[in-house]
Parts: structure tokens; C-alpha cells; sequence
């Protein structure tokens, strides 16, 4: 074998280590398409076996690898930067049967969300993690990620729905941990250490994951609100009044027409609004009065719609979850995904249009996220090749409201470069040096996160 491609082919079979150009494309650019690079090759391995082979082949040949789950990243961390092996964990789909008892289930780094649900459902539970790439977000990724998604509310972000893993590290050497025990108090957790680290510290194979009440009973309202101040007003009601809350995420104007010109949606209501808040309860049984009864009385609520049938749940859904998808068809945007204290977030979105303006004032600012979380999606349109700018202005304005450059799509290579913005010199020293430990070639996603 005269390269690391022969030593790779016998490794995970010929037919899945992709050299040809058409081949690896599909690979090379992230779904923003702001972020493309050509892979030494495309491996695609379909166990934890078959990984260990690519890493100890890649470690060996001193080549450097870019993990990549369902490709839905935002912030360029799983795609090549430029001549790395792309290790593709798609094929790691293996689902074990459901723990009744425990409420926890097993599956490959591959497996999307949606077969997770499916199959957890299938069984009488859920997952407590959702997110509108479910089609082809990977569980992989998404700890990875620590993922968050519209039920962190109720349920909480990757990290709390993740008992236990298995994981590759540079040197091929295997973390198995997937007893999923509910107390286990006997040193260093490598589970959560491994989990949000975008696979810059090990490869997620397997995971064992918490699962939670198959709540069928679903309620949506979607609510009219004069701004920001209101839609925390009614945020603060619905806490208070609404135990069975899963989900209370916001939009704005310019978002809303966006979605209803790519989406032919109708208009919700009569008349505009200055904000619009997505307020979803979940239960045993039907939620639709309680919810009823919070708008009736909450001075914030300026008009509203609810359903709670199938349909009507999907149509009140779609003015929020179609907002990426239409932002991404109105052109490649500047997509940063910020978290600050609830208290600053009436003052950020205020202060975003000019901050922006001042960069470019051609282009057009984008928000919506998950209202309780204060974690907004900034998106900005039109920026052009001031890209760069305008990400550093807003992540500076994000930093000046004591918020964070990152909530839940990660830092990847897009961030790397602002990341003392959120964490100290210290916190990023000790970083790097669980980084060197595990990884001491350097050779697992180099670029991303930690700042070159």
C-alpha cells in the first residue's frame, strides 16, 4: 500500500472512500454554502471498528480529519478547510431497542432526529431535543453541537438528554461508557467533556440517550405582541401560569414577510405587529384552555390564533420553523447565533438594525430564535464580501450585553476568531490543554473552535 487511500479502502470498503471530485462535493460545502473546502477524500465508516481503522491509518499518515455528521452545521466545523480526510458518520444508523424501564435508548452517531423520534415514539416516549433540521440533523452532531432547538425550555439542550457514549480518540483508542446509570459519581465526566466540543476532542459513535414522556396532546398559539418588552411580559405569564409550556419562541416583521413570500403564507392577522410569539404547551390531555385563559388575561397580548388539531399546529408552526429555509433562499446570509440575559435582549435587537447599517447599509438584519433562552438567530442578508464585519460588529454588541458569540450552533472555524469575546484567557488556556492532552497532533477538526 503506497497511501493513506489504500489504507484506508480495505478499512471501510472501496466503495466508500470517495476521491472523485463530483463524489465529494456533496461534502465540501455546509448548508449556509458560506463555507466550502476541497477533502483529501471522503470516508465513510459503519462502526465504531471501522472508525478506529480510519484513525489510527489517518494518524499514522500524519493526515488531519474533518468530521461530518448530516452536513447541517452552521459555523463551518464539518467541512474541510482545505486537503483534510472528511470522516462521514451517516453510516453509523444502528437503533437498539428502547429501554422501557430505564427511558433510554441507544443509537448510532447517524442516526437523524427524526428516526429517533419515530423510533422512540414507536415505543411511548420521546426525546426531549427538537429542531426543524430533524430530517437530517444527526445525533452525532447534534452532541457534538449540544444542539438546542425549540424544547429547551422544558426539556434542556444535548447535553442533558446524553447519559453516556462511545468515542474514537486521535490515537484510535476507544471511550466506552453507555451504562447510562442515573448517579455515577467516580471522577472526570468525559461524557459532557466530549459533548459540545465539536468533535475537536473525539468522534461520537454511539450514544446513550435520556428519553421523556410522550406528551400527545399539543396546543400552539400564535400571539401578537407590540415588541420585544411584550414578548418577555407574556414569556413571564406563560411561565407562571402554564405548567404544561414546551416551547415560546419569537419572531419579527421582517422575518414574517420574508416566510410568507417563500412559503405562500397568509397573513396571520388583520394587522402588523411589532413582534410575534409562538407559545406551544404539551400534555396528556388537551392544553387549548389553559392556553385560552393566559391570553385572555395577559395585557401584552395584542391578538392570537391557536390550534391544537394536526394541521393547525403546522400551519401556525411554519410562520417560525420556515424562517431558515426562507432566509436561505432569499440569498447566502450571515447567520450568527447569539444568547444574552433576557434583561438585555429588548436592548439588542433595538440596537442590531444600526450596528449593522453602519457596516453595510444595504443589507437587512434578520432575528428570531427562542425567546426564553434569550438566544436570538441573527441573520443578515446582502452583506456581500462584508461579511466579516458585520460579524464582528454584531458579536462585539452581543459581547457588550454580557451575552455569548455562540448558543447552541457552535463556534467552528466561522467564530474561532471571537471567542475571547466569551470566555476568559484562562478558560481558553485550560481548553487547550485538554485539547493537547487528547488530541496531541492536532489532527481531529484542526481550525475549529479553539483560535489559531
Amino acid at each position: 500500500m503506497t497511501s493513506l487511500e489504500d489504507a484506508l479502502r480495505p478499512a471501510v470498503g472501496a466503495a466508500h472512500v470517495l476521491v472523485d471530485d463530483d463524489l465529494r462535493a456533496p461534502y465540501e460545502t455546509d448548508w449556509t454554502r458560506r463555507f466550502t473546502g476541497a477533502a483529501r477524500c471522503v470516508v465513510r465508516p459503519a462502526s465504531t471498528a471501522e472508525v478506529v481503522a480510519v484513525v489510527r491509518a489517518c494518524a499514522a499518515a500524519g493526515a488531519p480529519v474533518v468530521v461530518q455528521g448530516g452536513n447541517t452545521g452552521l459555523v463551518g466545523a464539518g467541512v474541510p478547510a482545505g486537503g483534510e480526510v472528511l470522516v462521514s458518520l451517516a453510516r453509523l444508523a444502528e437503533v437498539e431497542p428502547v429501554d422501557a424501564v430505564e427511558a433510554q435508548v441507544t443509537v448510532g452517531a447517524g442516526v437523524t432526529l427524526e428516526k429517533l423520534q419515530t423510533h422512540a415514539r414507536a415505543a411511548g416516549l420521546d426525546f426531549g431535543v427538537d429542531l426543524a433540521a430533524r430530517s437530517s440533523a444527526t445525533v452525532g452532531g447534534m452532541i457534538a453541537t449540544n444542539a438546542g432547538g425549540i424544547r429547551v425550555l422544558r426539556h434542556g439542550s444535548m447535553r442533558a438528554q446524553v447519559v453516556g457514549l462511545e468515542a474514537v480518540l486521535a490515537d484510535g483508542s476507544v471511550l466506552t461508557r453507555l451504562g447510562g446509570l442515573a448517579k455515577d459519581n467516580t471522577g472526570y465526566d468525559l461524557t459532557q467533556l466530549v459533548a459540545g466540543s465539536e468533535g475537536t476532542l473525539a468522534i461520537v459513535t454511539r450514544a446513550r440517550l435520556r428519553l421523556v414522556p410522550l406528551l400527545p396532546a399539543r396546543a400552539v398559539a400564535l400571539v401578537a405582541v407590540a415588541g420585544t418588552d411584550a414578548a418577555l411580559d407574556l414569556l413571564a405569564a406563560a411561565r407562571a401560569e402554564l405548567a404544561t409550556l414546551s416551547a415560546a419562541e419569537i419572531f419579527y416583521p421582517e422575518g414574517l414577510d420574508l416566510v410568507r413570500s417563500h412559503a405562500r403564507l397568509p397573513a396571520p392577522f388583520d394587522g402588523p405587529a411589532g413582534a410575534y410569539v409562538v407559545l406551544e404547551c404539551a400534555a396528556r390531555t388537551d392544553p387549548t384552555d389553559h392556553i385560552l385563559e393566559l391570553l385572555s388575561s395577559c395585557k401584552a397580548v395584542e391578538d392570537a390564533t391557536v390550534a391544537s388539531d394536526r394541521a393547525g399546529l403546522e400551519r401556525l408552526w411554519a410562520y417560525r420553523e420556515a424562517h431558515t429555509e426562507a432566509i436561505s433562499a432569499a440569498g447566502v446570509p450571515t447567520k450568527l447565533d447569539v444568547c444574552v440575559p433576557l434583561g438585555e435582549l429588548t436592548a439588542l435587537v433595538a440596537e442590531l438594525p444600526a450596528t449593522v447599517a453602519r457596516v453595510t447599509p444595504t443589507a437587512r438584519v434578520i432575528p428570531f430564535g427562542h425567546l426564553n433562552e434569550g438566544n436570538l438567530h441573527l441573520n443578515v442578508l446582502d452583506a456581500g464580501d462584508r461579511s466579516e464585519e458585520v460579524t464582528d460588529a454584531v458579536l462585539r454588541l452581543v459581547a457588550a450585553h454580557r451575552g455569548t458569540i455562540s448558543s447552541e450552533h457552535g463556534v467552528g472555524r466561522a467564530k474561532a476568531p471571537w471567542l475571547s469575546l466569551s470566555r476568559t484567557p484562562e478558560e481558553i488556556g485550560a481548553m487547550r490543554r485538554i485539547k493537547a492532552a487528547l488530541d496531541p497532533q492536532g489532527m481531529l477538526n484542526p481550525g475549529v473552535l479553539l483560535p489559531g
